[in-house]
């Protein structure tokens, strides 16, 4: 498939009407979308390992979507098979009030990737321009009046931009993520964790209340989309509707990145290989 069909860089615009959530691609069915998946985390292991070692470059892989789009398992399944020495995983959950002391980027770039691994924000600072805007959530917070305008979040959009541009030009890719589900696959999703016992404790209270800002969401996700995709630093808007498409085709953006990134292991120098054979003849001789 072309992962640039569901690359938005900044020349073109993301239109949540236009975009069909129930994509299948040009797959035959769904058994082969998941050997190709599979066959994209054995690359992975692979690009992962050499990333790591080699210790230039990080990756931060950011998750945004709507409740039961698949977050938890894109995650789970698309990095199943690397190092967990080389990944690390964020979920953003309320503000603590440590965290509302500080500017809404601080807790993202306290978790912000090292070089040579992998982090991937489960949500992520763009909770500051989608349900902080949704519920006006930024005037509870004690900020100045000279912040409190209504530029607060095209404001924060140029934040956001400037801010992946310095980890971008300071040796780090960013991969962003959004999962778009449509309203009646959550509704299914949703009555499927009502009425499977092991899957209650997914749900909660305010699924429900959240589901009823849908369209002032789908309007914020598009605004911040548009205004924060970069050739740089692009978002991929993945449909969700078809879990098995989902995660083929993320593992398949993932891939792609890192191949661009093209980690190598270490060189390693004459001195040194001549140092590791007088090793490996210690070790030979033990008895």
């Amino acid at each position: 498939m072309n992962i640039n069909d569901f690359r938005f860089d900044g020349r073109k615009k993301f239109k949540v009407r236009n975009f069909e959530t129930k994509q299948e691609g040009d797959f035959k069915d769904r058994t082969e979308a998941e050997d190709l998946r599979d066959d994209h985390i054995m690359d992975l292991q692979g690009l992962q390992d050499r990333l790591y070692a080699e210790g230039k470059e990080g990756v931060l892989i950011i998750f945004q979507a709507m409740d039961a789009a698949g977050k938890d398992g894109s995650v789970k399944y698309v990095m199943s098979g690397i190092n967990p020495a080389g990944v690390v995983v964020h979920n953003f959950k309320v503000p603590s009030a440590e965290e509302l002391s500080h500017d809404y980027l601080w807790r993202a770039m306290i978790a912000a990737p090292q070089r040579g691994m992998i982090t991937i924000f489960n949500r992520s600072y763009y909770e500051d321009v989608l349900i902080v805007k949704v519920h006006d959530f930024h005037k509870r917070v004690p900020l100045p009046e000279r912040v409190l305008t209504g530029d607060i979040f095209k404001n924060r959009y140029e934040q956001i931009k400037n801010y992946e541009k310095h980890l971008h030009e300071n040796g780090f890719r960013i991969i962003k993520i959004f999962l778009k589900i449509s309203k009646n696959e959550q509704k299914k999703r949703f009555l499927q964790r009502i009425d499977n016992p092991e899957k209650n404790w997914k749900f909660s209270d305010g699924d429900i209340v959240e589901r009823k800002f849908w369209d002032k969401y789908m309007a914020a996700y598009e605004e911040a989309i548009n205004a924060t995709s970069t050739p740089e630093c692009p978002w991929y808007v993945v449909p969700a509707d078809r879990k098995w498409f989902a995660r083929a085709l993320i593992a398949e953006i993932v891939v792609s990145t890192l191949e661009s990134i093209d980690p190598k292991y270490p060189d390693v120098s004459e001195e040194r290989k001549k140092r590791l054979a007088e090793f490996r003849e210690m070790l030979i001789k033990e008895e």
